[in-house]
C-alpha cells in the first residue's frame, strides 16, 4: 500500500513539473528575396562566362555597368540592344558576343536587373 501511495505521489510530482511547460514558437522565417526575372534570364544565358556581379572577368562586373549607366529608359534600351547585338570598345577591345535569339523584352529585363544593382 505504501508503495502505491509513493508511486502516486511521484507520478503527480512528475506530471505537475510539466504544468509550467511553455511552448516556444518557432522563430519567424524571413523569406529570402526571390530572384528577379532579369536575374533568372541571366542564369539561363552564357553571361557568367564573362561577367560577375562584383568583379571584372572578361567583361565588366554588373556593378561597374550599373555605376556607369543610371537607371532610365534610354540606358535600358541601349544596354538591351548591346546584349542582343553584342559590341566592343566601351569596356575594352574584347567584343561581347551577340545574343540574337534573345527577345527584346527579355534583354530589357536583364538590363533593368543589372542597373538595379547600383544602390
Amino acid at each position: 500500500m505504501k508503495i502505491k501511495i509513493m508511486a502516486a505521489i511521484i507520478s503527480v510530482s512528475v506530471l505537475s513539473a510539466f504544468s509550467d511547460y511553455v511552448i516556444i514558437p518557432k522563430s519567424k522565417v524571413v523569406p529570402t528575396e526571390q530572384p528577379s526575372e532579369g536575374e533568372k534570364l541571366i542564369a539561363k544565358q552564357d553571361c557568367a562566362t564573362c561577367h560577375k556581379i562584383d568583379k571584372k572577368v572578361i567583361g565588366p562586373s554588373y556593378l561597374d555597368i550599373a555605376k556607369k549607366y543610371p537607371m532610365n529608359d534610354k540606358n535600358i534600351n541601349y544596354l538591351s540592344d548591346k546584349i542582343i547585338k553584342g559590341g566592343s570598345g566601351v569596356w575594352g577591345a574584347i567584343p561581347m558576343a551577340a545574343h540574337g535569339a534573345l527577345k527584346k523584352d527579355d534583354a530589357k529585363k536583364i538590363a533593368k536587373y543589372i542597373l538595379s544593382l547600383n544602390k
